[in-house]
């Protein structure tokens, strides 16, 4: 367990740095789950992620000399920005190795940080391990996203925050990557209140750090593969495993679907944008994948903003036809004039909204005299999606859904 001495001290390096970040009241997430929801804000930190607070504690803890010859980072992201900003502050030189596959969004905001970016591997454990030989081969001193003490303590000023705020708190949700963030925190709010349960939660295409709780030790899995890109981690460390099962006391698995729909909802109901690592509590909650919560007073960490806009507009997209308020439709009718209005004029009846529309008179697949219609249309729910396809029906149509 990380004294809590040292995460204290780790709080007051980082006042006047980081972000306060709000610990709010989430009222319609309360009303949708059934407990008393309060949301840690870390999207809302000056990088966007927690990250920021462990690598600040760590580069200010370096000597002179490890400052001067430079510091390196592997990350897919939130780590790489946090070490960046923190090298920045200190005047100390940054390398990062980020994996092939990180989101344009990461690496451009790292490099504005000033920070090399050399992008390796097609995961973290990958570019982690070249970062490892990178630093050796160069004299860099090696910064770990989570392995390290100085860094699950600035990490544990998270809780320290939430406690301040509210103190009678049963539960905490913290999502699990390689285990920093929940190393830290739950380090802290054990000493602070055992009696408060922390809970974390993991990604079901990242499940290492979950079967490593599960067989009480360390496992290391074949590949990982998950939206939640930030907590993408295929090795357990034993270090932090070891740390979590002294002060973590359950650990739960959401797949992607669920992320996104938590990630939707956070946007949509709570007006605040989550990547998907950062809404893996909440998705938690909404899809009932922890026991005993309703009615509790419950913190749900989210760690952090910083999502892809083209996996942004992908959740939205999907949610909107999953929730009908979208649907997809390929129509095959007559080519002759007039036969196009025809179909947008039983639309237009209806009040479908048509916001994207292709012509296809080619295909091989049609016979001679037919065309293609493929149609997108905004609607009103599952009964007028219902009207739309028996409208469709009664005039004759041919068609199917594009899902």
């Amino acid at each position: 367990m990380i004294a809590l001495s040292e995460t204290m001290e780790a709080k007051k390096r980082l006042n006047g740095v980081v972000n306060r970040t709000p610990f709010a009241y989430a009222p319609l997430l309360s009303e949708r789950v059934g407990g008393e929801i309060y949301l840690k804000k870390e999207n809302l930190q000056i990088t966007g992620a927690y990250k920021i607070r462990g690598a600040y504690n760590k580069i200010s803890s370096l000597s002179d000399k490890e400052k001067k010859s430079g510091v390196i980072a592997a990350s897919a992201g939130n780590h790489a920005q946090g070490v960046a900003y923190s090298a920045k502050v200190f005047g100390v030189p940054a390398t990062i190795i980020m994996p092939e596959a990180t989101p344009l969004l990461k690496v451009v905001g790292t490099k504005a940080l000033g920070a090399e970016v050399i992008l390796k591997g097609e995961n973290y454990d990958e570019a982690y391990e070249f970062a490892l030989k990178y630093a050796k081969e160069n004299d860099l001193t090696f910064i770990h996203p989570f392995s390290d003490d100085k860094i699950m303590a600035g990490q544990g000023t998270v809780a320290l925050e939430m406690f301040d705020e509210v103190d009678d708190l049963e539960m905490i949700l913290v999502p699990i990557g390689g285990g920093g963030l929940i190393s830290g925190v739950g380090s802290a709010i054990k000493q602070l209140n055992p009696k408060i349960k922390v809970i974390g939660v993991t990604a079901k295409g990242a499940p290492a750090m979950f079967e490593s709780f599960k067989e009480k030790k360390a496992i290391s899995t074949k590949d990982v593969r998950t939206i939640a890109d930030g907590i993408a981690v295929r090795d357990a460390n034993q270090k932090n495993l070891n740390i979590i099962l002294e002060c973590v006391d359950d650990i739960v698995q959401v797949d992607d679907e669920e992320i996104a729909n938590a990630v939707l909802f956070l946007l949509e109901r709570q007006k605040i944008v989550v990547e998907g690592a950062g809404a893996v509590g909440v998705a938690a909650l909404m899809h009932k994948k922890v026991k005993d919560f309703t009615g509790k007073k419950i913190g749900v960490v989210i760690s952090g903003g910083n999502i892809d806009v083209g996996m942004l507009s992908v959740i939205i997209e999907k949610g909107q036809i999953k929730a009908h308020r979208k649907m997809k439709l390929l129509v095959t009718l007559i080519d002759k004039p007039g036969a196009l209005r025809a179909l947008t004029d039983i639309l237009e009846e209806l009040s479908a909204n048509i916001i994207q529309i292709d012509y296809d008179r080619t295909s091989t697949t049609l016979s001679y005299g037919d065309a293609n219609v493929t149609l997108a249309l905004e609607t009103k729910g599952d009964e007028h999606q219902e009207s739309v396809r028996k409208a469709l029906k009664e005039h004759g149509y041919k068609f199917h859904e594009e899902f």
